[in-house]
């Protein structure tokens, strides 16, 4: 029987090497702790990242394989573009982010609950203030119709969750998303864990050990995190046309 490292609640910057993360459940590496920034922090820049269900103890990941998007590879598709055809949809960074993680923890009909519980929005809304988390909102006048959030770290980002109210407004906010990062030399948007929908998406799959070099590189490169603010709202055929998102 294989005992789950506990994580020290008086050691936040802590954590066990993920190389030694259990393969099943895949990627499980330790238990406990809290949601601390400092702690939140320092898991991600170790490509470890807290997931677990609303009553139970914290959980920390970092599986292998890595389920990632190359920013240079994520542009909209033909039916994106075409099913978008028109639309007067705006797109914003960082103007209502809470909003954003209150809707990708909203009930889905494929779900029978969610794990981005109220402590969880508690803790990224305390990054958030602390420049380290952002948000992509999609409107309809003033109507969030869809948006994606995730935490970044150097040239590194690390996409959490995303939702649509109207079709395609998910997938709008990942296109702009990749391509505010292209512009700002990120290469990648780490997605956690794959599933269809993502990989659907165009994510791809990559070992563990390229994933981990890949965030100790990047979560380190000097990046002015004050370029997060005051971003210009654009509309969404711009990104539909493939245009930059700042230029």
């Amino acid at each position: 029987m294989i005992r789950l490292p506990r994580l020290d609640e008086h050691s936040p910057d802590h954590f066990p090497d993920p190389h030694t993360a259990l393969i099943e459940p895949n990627g499980l590496l330790a238990f406990g702790g809290d949601l601390s920034p400092l702690r939140l922090i320092t898991a991600y820049a170790q490509g470890i990242f807290p997931w677990y269900n609303e009553g139970e103890p914290i959980l920390w990941w970092s599986p292998d394989p890595r389920c990632v998007f190359r920013t240079d590879h994520l542009q909209p598709n033909r039916s994106l573009r075409r099913a978008l055809k028109g639309v007067a949809w705006q797109i914003t960074i960082d103007r209502a982010f809470r909003q954003v993680m209150a809707a990708c923890a909203a009930p889905r009909v494929d779900q029978a609950g969610t794990w981005i519980s109220p402590a969880m929005i508690a803790a990224y809304g305390i990054l958030h203030d602390m420049g380290y988390a952002h948000s992509v909102e999609v409107w309809e006048q003033d109507r969030l119709v869809g948006g994606i959030y995730g935490v970044s770290l150097g040239r590194l980002f690390c996409g959490e969750s995303m939702f649509s109210i109207s079709s395609g407004g998910s997938k709008l906010a990942l296109c702009a998303l990749a391509a505010l990062l292209r512009e700002w030399d990120f290469p990648l948007i780490d997605a956690q864990v794959s599933n269809p929908h993502l990989l659907g998406l165009g994510a791809e799959e990559i070992p563990r050990s390229l994933f981990l070099r890949d965030v100790a590189r990047l979560s380190t490169a000097s990046f002015p995190q004050d370029r997060w603010r005051n971003l210009p709202s654009i509309s969404a055929q711009r990104i539909l046309d493939g245009h930059p998102f700042t230029q």
